[in-house]
């Protein structure tokens, strides 16, 4: 019960960090607080290069406010907090808010996504900071070095090493960096005066604490706890968990950006306080020129995805229960959402024979280039030079043709797992080559082979395709499981 609790803590906790994204402007005028937010630094993140902001929205398990100071004996009371502290991050969302800030989308990341961890190796994504730290931690202790010093260093590579993870999955360079513990989600929740809710059939589930009656309700921060933690007894497992704190979040932010809420000082002053004591940001996020942007932005315009899942039921080798994500099918996905395509079915308009590929490796990983030379040879395409790459150091793989409208190398692009094309001026009309760094995953690579189950004790795919997106425009909440 208490693995339970913790894990649905986490979940929710990313969810108050939303309201800071798609509702902060509120507050835009109270430097105070914003100069008040805990601030990170050296994550290793983007510039915003390609014409939006994309924002790593996690949660964390703690018994401390954002700043260090414990939680009082009520309010770990008031979130069944126990001794236990966890550090998985169970909600990992990805929101990108384009230079306009019309408009938001957050991309949801089921928790036991099976994927590649910087200096761990394939892994369940959210293992990513916590195990990440743990590991860091135990060799800087016994170095002799102090502990406090050792929790820093430890906590500051976990962070590192869960952006890189969510970078290399979908494709998008992390630019910043959020983090909420769940005591912000229940603050905030509770500041809005509760958030309404709507389910298809009554639950009763202990683990979670989830006890309610089919239809429209309205829930108060502890109550919203047990709603968006529950996974047990839900047909899709975490899959109906997301779209649970989906349609959390849509109704949250509908309140937000309401008159109602906005106008209300008491409400803002409350909100203001919640953010200020539960979030984390990293340190060169400009919030007041960012908060700026959304002034525009209405409920109508904030939706909620998430990625595709090639096997709900997945099983490792070593018996692992996974969520299985094709890194190919989740660039292409996200790719999609960027480029607002809403059609990725559609079949090129050129023979695959009729192109001949380079594959360039400039990655140090050792016969990788012939490797995805063959995969795209396996796709009907004609292998070019293969070979290693003499143009310097590249830091993401991309693929290079004379235009990036160049419909050829956009579906190799595609192929490959939603790479960038990049324009070469030195380049024929006809020619396309790729560049392999070493954040490549798509077909050929180690990550991509990583999810081979091949003689796995899973006995057959419950693959799960992206639903609709949910709008925090609607009318009233969604009904769900």
């Amino acid at each position: 019960m208490t693995g339970d609790r913790s894990v649905g803590r986490i979940v929710v906790a990313a969810a108050a960090a939303l309201v800071l994204v798609f509702t902060g402007f509120a507050w835009r005028s109270i430097d105070s607080l914003v100069s008040g937010i805990e601030r990170i630094s050296d994550l290793g993140l983007g510039g915003q290069r390609d014409g939006a902001t994309d924002i790593l929205l996690v949660g964390v398990d703690s018994r401390t406010d954002a700043h260090g100071n414990p939680l009082s004996a009520d309010e770990r009371a008031m979130l069944h907090a126990g001794d236990e502290v966890g550090m998985n991050t169970d909600t990992i969302m990805l929101v990108r808010v384009p230079n306009d800030g019309r408009s938001a989308t957050a991309i949801s990341i089921p928790r036991d996504s099976y994927v590649e961890v910087p200096g761990i190796g394939p892994s369940k994504i959210n293992s990513a900071y916590g195990a990440t730290k743990l590991t860091l931690k135990e060799k800087l202790l016994a170095q002799g070095v102090s502990e406090s010093s050792a929790e820093t260093q430890s906590v500051q590579a976990g962070r590192q090493a869960l952006i890189k993870s969510v970078g290399t999955l979908t494709g998008l360079t992390v630019d910043h960096y959020a983090e909420i513990s769940f005591l912000g989600f229940v603050l905030l929740t509770d500041a809005v005066g509760g958030v309404e809710v709507c389910l298809n059939a009554p639950v009763d589930e202990w683990m979670s604490g989830a006890d309610f009656p089919a239809g429209r309700q309205r829930l108060n921060g502890a109550q919203a706890l047990s709603f968006v933690r529950q996974r047990h007894d839900l047909p899709r497992g975490d899959i109906d968990r997301i779209v649970r704190q989906q349609v959390f979040l849509a109704q949250l932010t509908n309140q937000m950006l309401s008159a109602k809420t906005l106008g209300n000082p008491i409400r803002l002053q409350e909100l203001s306080e919640a953010v200020g004591r539960t979030v984390v940001l990293d340190g060169s996020w400009d919030v007041i020129a960012f908060l700026k942007q959304l002034k525009e932005l209405s409920g109508g315009h904030v939706k909620f995805e998430t990625i595709p899942v090639a096997d709900l039921n997945g099983m490792t080798n070593d018996g692992e229960s996974v969520v299985r994500v094709e890194p190919r099918m989740v660039k292409a996905f996200v790719s999609a959402l960027v480029e607002g395509k809403t059609d990725e079915s559609e079949e090129p308009s050129f023979d695959p024979a009729t192109v001949t590929v380079n594959v360039l490796n400039a990655s140090g990983v050792g016969g990788l280039a012939s490797k995805v030379s063959q995969a795209l040879a396996a796709k009907g395409f004609q292998t070019g030079q293969v070979g290693n790459y003499n143009g310097g150091s590249v830091m993401s793989t991309r693929v290079l043709a004379a235009s990036t409208s160049n419909p050829k190398a956009k579906e190799v692009a595609r192929m490959l797992g939603g790479l960038t094309v990049v324009a070469d001026p030195q380049m024929s009309a006809e020619a396309v080559s790729v560049v392999l760094a070493s954040d490549y995953s798509g077909p050929g690579s180690a990550a991509s082979s990583m999810f081979d189950f091949t003689g796995s004790s899973s006995t057959s795919a419950t693959p799960v395709p992206p639903a609709p997106p949910i709008s925090a425009g609607q009318n009233g909440p969604k009904c769900v499981n």
